[in-house]
């Protein structure tokens, strides 16, 4: 056992070490975001590749294990404990007022992806003579692997532009949520009619498909139902240990029970992790909760992204670069058109229709573990695999770039807003110096503190705050020499009534430095004293 944790720990220590610097290179030299960095250097000292060799006489670091998952299962463990992280956080970033008004919408794009990348990817196999029929199983499986969507990449990259919270990014992770469903729906039913009873009827299990539809679908309504409902009641119940560490654990340990919840529903881990996220988000803990964790996710999440890039074989991608491309490029088109067109019958404009489709774009590991079950299981063969496997890292490859372009520029939305802020109020503060609005500013954070708000830095930037007490909410932004609040007006009283008073002391506090004498002294003595 100690020999085989030795060997894992230097198994992750080179896999956190090229992930790092693999996201660094992309990001500084390509300009590209982090992922694409950390799915290379996991491709590149992968089992497949570098890891699979044995140099200077040395063992091989990442030797094939000869499963399907091609790598250890310690660190495989620690993946998957990376993707609940990855989308719990993207459920606590997630604006849930958004996510119901788009709902609609998401469900609209969430099921045009799904038939086109349905149809699409059966139809290739057809025409390229990989199945002869659009019921083979060869087709089918194409078909289900490419309706999937990896919703991590594209949360990571929502993330860090900061769009989880736009109708354009709600839409996407509602879409992308509602899209591993009714893949593992669909996979139930492909599996089904690939593995005919065997007897002489070769009737297929409707019944037992049928119920694991309804569970799948069932446990993903009621979860995200009573989550909703049952938020607060868990927010005040972890509220009461009055730890930061404590209140981050039981929370986090929540989403990895939900997690495994789901998994044991016949859904993927990671809708159960989302779901809980989504949940906590109406509280005032969310943004408590994501600082919390960010060092954390700092750490792991780049090792999840690493690891699923040495998953691939890129030994085999040669042998099947026809069908690959052409497959690449259906499932592309699939999610582009399939999403987008939709989404201009729910609001958008042709700029929102675009970040959306290719926000669906990327397949991840989803279409991976799809692909892998498949194998396994003898439905499908290495080189249906393998062209899976090309399309996965392709679209994953493509995905980033394309979606940090398609968020720059203006609103995707027809009547030009992000948001629901008709009721937001804003009232600018602008003081005689810098100096006076930093000091000013401060004292309004700690005064915020005493009333057992819970303060949050957002965004990297010390100078701009958000302030959350059960429904109160306001953002606190400092930009020079003005401070700028931003509230609803159900917490406008509140919060104006704080800031009221403090700005009421400091007066007194000014007023009396005006009648302290002597300054001029004291600072004089301070000067002797220094140069004594």
């Amino acid at each position: 056992m100690t020999a085989a944790m030795a060997t894992f720990i230097l198994q992750l220590a080179i896999v956190m070490i090229a992930a790092k610097l693999g996201g660094l290179l992309v990001s500084r030299v390509l300009k590209l975001p982090d992922v694409i960095g950390e799915l290379g250097a996991g491709m590149v000292i992968g089992p497949y590749a570098l890891g699979g060799w044995s140099l200077f006489g040395l063992p091989a670091l990442f030797p094939p294990t000869g499963e399907i998952i091609n790598i250890s299962p310690p660190l495989y463990g620690l993946s998957t404990v990376a993707s609940v992280l990855l989308l719990f956080m993207a459920g606590l970033e997630t604006n849930l007022k958004l996510f119901l008004r788009y709902s609609t919408a998401g469900i609209v794009v969430g099921v045009g992806g799904v038939v086109f990348s349905f149809g699409l990817g059966a139809a290739c196999a057809v025409w390229f003579g990989v199945a002869e029929h659009l019921m083979d199983p060869g087709a089918l499986f194409l078909g289900v692997i490419s309706t999937a969507t990896s919703v991590g990449i594209t949360a990571r990259i929502l993330a860090e532009r900061r769009k989880t919270d736009t109708p354009e990014g709600v839409t996407i992770m509602a879409a992308a949520v509602l899209d591993d469903v009714l893949g593992i729906v669909l996979l139930a039913v492909v599996v089904g009619m690939a593995h005919l009873d065997g007897s002489d009827s070769g009737t297929i299990a409707w019944g037992e498909i049928g119920w694991v539809a309804i569970k799948a679908f069932g446990f993903w309504l009621v979860c995200t139902a009573l989550g909703i409902l049952l938020a607060r009641r868990i927010s005040g119940v972890l509220k009461t240990f009055r730890s930061p560490a404590a209140i981050t654990t039981i929370a986090f340990g929540l989403a990895l029970l939900l997690a495994a919840l789901s998994e044991k529903s016949g859904l993927a881990m990671i809708i159960g992790a989302y779901i809980m996220g989504l949940s906590l988000s109406t509280t005032d803990l969310a943004q408590f909760l994501q600082e919390q964790l960010k060092g954390f996710y700092n750490l792991v999440v780049p090792v999840f992204f690493c690891i699923m890039g040495m998953l691939v074989d890129v030994t085999l991608l040669p042998a099947v670069l026809g069908i690959g491309l052409a497959y690449t490029a259906l499932a592309t088109a699939s999610k582009v058109f399939g999403c987008g067109l939709p989404s201009l019958m729910t609001g958008f404009n042709l700029r929102g229709a675009a970040r959306i489709g290719i926000g669906m774009l990327p397949r991840g590991e989803v279409s991976l573990i799809i692909a892998g079950m498949g194998l396994s299981a003898g439905v499908i063969d290495a080189g249906i695999f393998s062209t899976a496997i090309m399309m996965t890292v392709l679209t994953t490859l493509i995905a980033p770039p394309l979606l940090v372009r398609a968020f720059q520029g203006s609103s995707g939305v027809r009547d030009g807003t992000t948001r629901d802020d008709a009721d937001e109020r804003t009232y600018p503060m602008t003081f005689p110096s810098p100096d006076i609005a930093e000091f000013v500013h401060a004292r309004i954070i700690k005064a915020f503190h005493r009333e057992e708000f819970f303060v949050h830095t957002l965004h990297e930037d010390h100078h701009h705050h958000q302030i959350r007490k059960d429904d109160i909410a306001a953002s606190i932004r400092l930009e020079e020499d003005t401070i700028t609040l931003v509230m609803s007006e159900r917490s406008e009283h509140v919060v104006r009534f704080i800031v009221l008073e403090e700005l009421l002391a400091m007066e007194d506090v000014f007023e009396a430095c005006k009648h302290v004498n002597g300054m001029q002294a004291m600072g004089n003595q301070l000067l002797s004293d220094l140069y004594r």
